[in-house]
């Protein structure tokens, strides 16, 4: 598996996500996708499935030494009172001492930034977690953690797939060390029937959704998360890395992009996203 060096942390290009996945679905395919060759799963406080990820590893027989684990803390965990207790309740489930990336999960501004990334440093200075960084954070407020932490962020997990035009965000992260990694790749089921998309696999070859995980991790210092349910898609999922895009179609796919493309943005959560380049 490929990597991103995002300020020291080495990120498989494509990892496995648990989002909305109950945990007796966690316990069936995750396992199976670390046998097939995912090294990277990820996670989060507020999925419900720590304890199953948790399981699962193990049960897979992997080392963890040669799994990538991320998890993310949840919004209402973010104060002084409450952040470290709830990284070590996540590390309790996930049956480890540390995880290899914590992130801040949404923007609240009912706890001062500084505040947030201070606890993110001090838990990190325990050696909780190996790697920091964010998630759903907009340019302003990822330059804002930036500036505040003592130790370099690794990354910030957004929404980002064909339909949405993340231009701005990749470059802000790229000009800090950071990597973007992408959730929603299949932009909820839309992927796989776009005809354009179609049209470039098959010229390859491969799957609408290979070329759309392709053209993610074609992109520079882009990590790209995929999920599935069934056994049959993990070995698809995988198979990215043998062909690539050329510059033309990756135009072409860019150009999919449109201004309602964005699909989550939580009322109390998102921050005033960065509008498209």
């Amino acid at each position: 598996m490929k990597t991103v060096n995002a300020n020291g942390a080495h990120i498989p290009q494509l990892g496995f996500g648990t989002f909305r996945m109950p945990e007796t679905d966690v316990l069936s395919i995750l396992p199976k996708a670390l046998r097939t060759g995912f090294t990277h799963v990820d996670t989060a406080q507020i999925y419900e499935n720590e304890a199953a990820v948790g399981e699962a590893i193990r049960q897979s027989g992997i080392a963890r030494q040669n799994i990538f684990l991320t998890t993310k803390v949840w919004v209402a965990n973010y104060g002084k009172d409450a952040f470290a207790a709830s990284v070590e309740e996540s590390l309790h489930k996930l049956k480890t001492d540390h995880v290899d990336l914590l992130l801040l999960h949404w923007p609240n501004e009912a706890v001062p930034l500084e505040v947030q990334i201070a606890e993110l440093n001090a838990v990190r200075e325990r050696g909780l977690a190996r790697h920091i960084g964010v998630s759903n954070f907009n340019t302003a407020l990822v330059a804002e953690a930036v500036r505040l932490s003592a130790a370099p962020l690794a990354t910030n997990q957004v929404e980002y797939h064909p339909f949405l035009d993340q231009t701005k965000v990749r470059e802000a992260t790229e000009s800090h060390g950071m990597a973007l990694t992408a959730y929603f790749a299949m932009a909820d089921g839309k992927v796989p029937n776009d005809p354009v998309l179609k049209e470039i696999g098959l010229a390859h070859g491969k799957s609408a959704a290979q070329v759309a995980l392709r053209w993610l991790i074609q992109q520079p210092e882009v990590v790209a998360l995929t999920k599935t349910s069934t056994q049959a898609r993990l070995a698809e999922n995988l198979d990215i890395f043998d062909f690539a895009l050329t510059a033309e179609e990756v135009a072409r796919i860019h150009k999919l992009a449109r201004p309602d493309g964005r699909i989550v943005s939580p009322d109390g959560l998102a921050p005033v996203w960065d509008h498209a380049a």
